[in-house]
């Protein structure tokens, strides 16, 4: 194993890290802005109103794409396990 094929492994472990959770990080962004704002125009500042709706939105993110979060991974490590054999020369 060279040094080139484990940066390789870890630069495609970080990429599938990133790819899963970017659905849940961007909607979670996406709702704290928009409470944020609705929060700074009506000078509501209740510190629970920021945790549930994204609470609600990331179960609702998590639930529903899920399936596809599964699938990556496991063509990730898949692959990562196809090439075990190749490891050893």
């Amino acid at each position: 194993m060279t040094e080139q094929y484990v940066v390789y492994l870890v630069r495609e472990a970080f990429y599938t890290t990133l790819i899963v959770s970017a659905p849940i990080l961007l909607l979670s962004l996406v709702v704290g802005l928009v409470v944020s704002v609705v929060q700074a125009a009506t000078s509501i500042q209740e510190f629970t109103l920021t945790f549930v709706p994204k609470l609600i939105v990331i179960a609702v993110a998590s639930v529903l794409t899920l399936p596809w979060m599964m699938e990556v991974l496991i063509a990730f490590t898949t692959n990562l396990f196809g090439q075990i054999p190749s490891l050893g020369r």
